[in-house]
């Protein structure tokens, strides 16, 4: 699969893409990665993607400060816990920037509004970017994921948005209540939740990788 994707600079932000099929505008994707991944790791969920998106996997900008592993982060210090949703602020203002350029490399793409696919960290920083760019976020996974911390106040943003949540029933780094409250957090904000869990750790059963597809097809 990676062989197939295209390598992309702009700025200091390094990007995988896969570009879409058939004729644009095409709808946009965009998969974040957890801490300690980079650009490779979304591309596990692309065969199930729809094939007319432009799927573009960023590179989080700060060093993963992860003892062993290498990768990246969406926040600039590791904290015990959970990151707080102003940590993720920094990375939010930088990927906005980015935002701003992309529409210039892929001019056959519609960025005026487009999906998001958060795995882990990942989909803490896609909650921070959405709550403040609500309107240009058509739909949202959470993938093992979990909410911001100090999140709740900022949610009614999310008032109507299509939310996907997935998660391991095993999972031993992000426990299952959290998925549980970002399920009822998010549903109380008012928006349109649909979740599923497997009896699967950090990752998707195949359950739930067949719901992420119809979530995108929609």
């Amino acid at each position: 699969m990676l062989a197939d994707l295209q390598d992309l600079t702009v700025n200091d932000w390094t990007l995988k893409v896969r570009q879409p099929a058939g004729d644009g505008p095409h709808p946009v994707i965009l998969l974040i990665h957890g801490w300690t991944g980079d650009e490779r790791s979304m591309w596990v969920f692309a065969p199930r993607l729809p094939k007319n998106a432009l799927l573009i996997a960023p590179r989080a900008p700060y060093p993963s400060q992860h003892p062993e592993i290498a990768g990246y982060s969406w926040v600039q210090e590791r904290v015990d816990g959970f990151s707080r949703l102003e940590m993720f602020a920094p990375a939010v203002a930088a990927f906005e920037t980015l935002l701003a350029e992309l529409p210039a490399h892929f001019p056959q793409a519609d960025f005026s509004s487009f999906g998001m696919a958060g795995f882990s960290q990942g989909s803490a920083f896609s909650v921070a970017y959405a709550v403040r760019n609500a309107a240009r976020v058509q739909r949202l996974a959470m993938l093992a994921g979990f909410l911001p911390e100090d999140s709740q106040a900022a949610l009614p943003a999310l008032a109507g948005k299509p939310i996907f949540i997935a998660h391991g029933t095993q999972d031993q780094t992000v426990p299952l209540a959290r998925a549980h409250a970002a399920r009822d957090q998010l549903a109380a904000a008012g928006a349109q939740v649909r979740y599923c869990e497997s009896e699967v750790g950090h990752k998707l059963g195949a359950n739930c990788v067949s719901e992420l597809a119809n979530f995108f097809a929609d």
